[in-house]
């Protein structure tokens, strides 16, 4: 795996440089900007992005920015945010156009090498990795969450994560069969069609998610 890093700080540019070597996963650029991150795409064309949501000059949304925008230019690219905080805005934003091949992770997660490289992994085979902070803050937002079990809400924030009901059971310590029926519940009582399809099913919670 290719990956291009646009964050402003040097410390942790190296440090996930770094992390990521670990992992054997090839950093092709580091750069601090927006435009840096601009030329990395045109000049290394990488298998995913990990971009800070706040660059140069303002600090307030250039990452995010220059992500839609690079998105918007090539379809295909994978990003993977990195937030200091829940910017919620942000993620309904982008989550609101495509979801396929976006993480959205808190720089927290950066501390758990392995569960970010499985993040960014899944974002580079055109997954989603949502941050379980953002997920229960965008849940927190829906009043139809409340006809949810406290298990289904369990399912429904992994699922948004990107996670396979396999993965969703091993991690409940549960039967597969039994997170197959939560989703048929949660997909009952939220009114969205199932699906077999793990990346249609992730589209699904957040065009509810996202949803007026």
């Amino acid at each position: 795996m290719r990956v291009v890093i646009v964050e402003d700080s040097g410390l942790l540019r190296d440090a996930l440089t770094r992390l990521l070597a670990d992992f054997e996963i090839e950093v092709v650029a580091a750069v601090p900007t927006a435009e840096g991150l601009r030329r990395a795409a045109e000049e290394h064309a990488p298998d995913v992005f990990v971009v800070d949501v706040r660059l140069p000059p303002t600090f307030t949304d250039e990452g995010v920015r220059a992500a839609a925008e690079l998105r918007d230019r090539e379809p295909e690219a994978k990003v993977l945010l990195l937030s200091q905080a829940v910017e919620e805005r942000y993620a309904r934003d982008l989550l609101a156009q495509r979801s396929e091949g976006l993480g959205y992770l808190l720089k927290d997660r950066v501390a758990d090498g392995a569960e970010f490289v499985d993040a960014l992994r899944r974002v580079a085979a055109n997954g989603t990795a949502l941050d379980p902070e953002v997920v229960r803050q965008l849940l927190v937002r829906r009043r139809a969450i409340d006809d949810l079990t406290p298990r289904e809400r369990q399912v429904l924030e992994l699922m948004a994560e990107g996670r396979t009901n396999s993965a969703i059971a091993r991690r409940l310590v549960v039967t597969e069969r039994a997170v197959e029926k939560h989703v048929a519940g949660i997909f009952g009582k939220l009114g969205l069609p199932p699906s077999q399809e793990d990346h249609r099913r992730v589209l699904a919670v957040l065009a509810w998610l996202n949803g007026s």
